[in-house]
């Protein structure tokens, strides 16, 4: 079965739809994994009062019996708890005439923001309230990716790979500590390590930042950013523990994983940029300074290029970081003009997030998963999770029949 997956739903509909095809039988799977993941993207310093409404959880629609999966399509059902506001506004159903024979539905967004989808989908798709767009692009679609990409997690694990995330970078704050920390330049003189663990102590953070003192000054420039209506930006490090090396193709430019992950990174609502390893820091230097070395036993001596070569894994980690631009609905608005009368105008104002960087991470971590999971089973493929791992351990026992005897430095 070919692998992929799509989602529906508005942001104040009735709930949002997740639909995942390819994994095979046999993945031992719980709700509780999916939701987990699920509260996990609900958190984060600086978020607004939606996540006070919503409890986002999955309701099984297919795909799963008996704690496993069928090897046919999952698909998973989360509830909008806000719908109950919102039934007349977002009604499917025609309105019927008003007095004059025209009806109007409240909360209709005719002044699109500046950074949102709303003017460019308003026109596109020759709509004359911008809602019919803004509703779709919003980030809320990213709980149906986040419940699809746990599912990945979960299938990858049972291969070894662990993935995580952590800010380094939010409101012009840096985090003394990454992966690519002391390659790419620090602000600190002894930069802090990444733990293994990466999740489990990024998630005591309330900002998810390894760094205290970064942490602080982090969430002192939430605090300001609110108090001015604004809004702020920042980067998120993903790290994919235990790739095995091959995943991906060199042979044409769609099957070029590093390709892919840049893609699926920068479908994230405001994304605005992704680095794969030093990314644009290799540019700078030379390349000496820039290829990772082979060592004897096929090790690299660095992992400069976060884990890809030519469009393939090199069994280094996946190293990835996403830059997420400010949110685009600002209490202090910018100017626009009005849809109706052509005038100039303030900008839509609606409840939102002062920052949701901490949560695009484990956003970017489930698109990460997807892309990964995907890759996984186009290499070792398998109906069922058995003849999946079968296939997986025979290529393992190849590469090691390959890899030359020797010392290890």
């Amino acid at each position: 079965m070919m692998f992929r997956f799509t989602t529906a739903g508005e942001s104040h509909g009735r709930g949002l739809v997740a639909v995942l095809e390819g994994i095979p039988a046999g993945l031992p799977l719980s709700a509780e994994r999916i939701n987990a993941e699920l509260k996990r993207r609900m958190g984060g310093y600086g978020r607004g009062a939606r996540m006070k409404i919503e409890a986002d959880q999955i309701e099984w629609l297919a795909g799963v019996r008996a704690g496993e999966t069928l090897g046919s399509p999952i698909a998973m059902l989360v509830w909008n708890r806000d719908w109950e506001h919102w039934q007349d506004v977002m009604a499917p159903e025609a309105d019927a005439p008003g007095a004059g024979g025209e009806s109007e539905r409240r909360r209709q967004v005719t002044r699109p923001r500046p950074g949102h989808a709303d003017l460019a989908g308003a026109l596109k798709y020759d709509r004359q309230d911008a809602r019919d767009i803004l509703e779709r692009a919003s980030a809320r679609e990213t709980v149906a990716r986040v419940a699809c990409g746990a599912v990945c997690k979960v299938l990858l694990e049972q291969f070894g790979v662990d993935i995580g995330s952590h800010v380094v970078e939010l409101g012009g704050v840096s985090a003394g500590v990454g992966a690519q920390h002391a390659q790419v330049g620090a602000q600190h003189a002894a930069p802090l390590q990444v733990p293994r663990s990466l999740n489990a102590a990024a998630d005591t953070s309330p900002v998810r930042c390894l760094d205290p003192g970064a942490e602080q000054e982090m969430i002192a420039r939430i605090d300001a950013a609110k108090a001015a209506g604004d809004t702020l930006g920042g980067v998120v490090e993903v790290i994919a523990l235990g790739v095995p090396v091959g995943l991906g193709s060199h042979v044409s430019w769609d099957a070029k994983l590093d390709g892919r992950l840049a893609q699926a990174l920068m479908s994230i609502p405001a994304v605005k940029g992704v680095e794969l390893g030093l990314g644009f820091e290799a540019a700078r230097r030379k390349g000496s300074e820039v290829h990772d070395e082979i060592l004897p036993g096929l090790a690299r001596a660095t992992n400069r290029a976060g884990g890809t070569e030519g469009g393939m894994t090199t069994g280094e980690p996946v190293v990835a970081r996403v830059a997420m631009k400010p949110i685009s609905t600002l209490m202090a608005p910018l100017r626009t003009v009005d849809l109706k009368t052509g005038g100039p105008a303030q900008a839509q104002s609606e409840r939102s997030d002062v920052t949701a960087v901490p949560a695009m991470g484990v956003i970017a971590e489930a698109m990460i998963a997807l892309v990964l999971a995907q890759a996984l089973l186009e290499k070792f493929g398998g109906d069922a999770l058995r003849e999946t791992k079968r296939n997986f351990e025979g290529y393992l026992a190849q590469v090691r029949a390959r890899t030359p005897k020797g010392a290890a430095s």
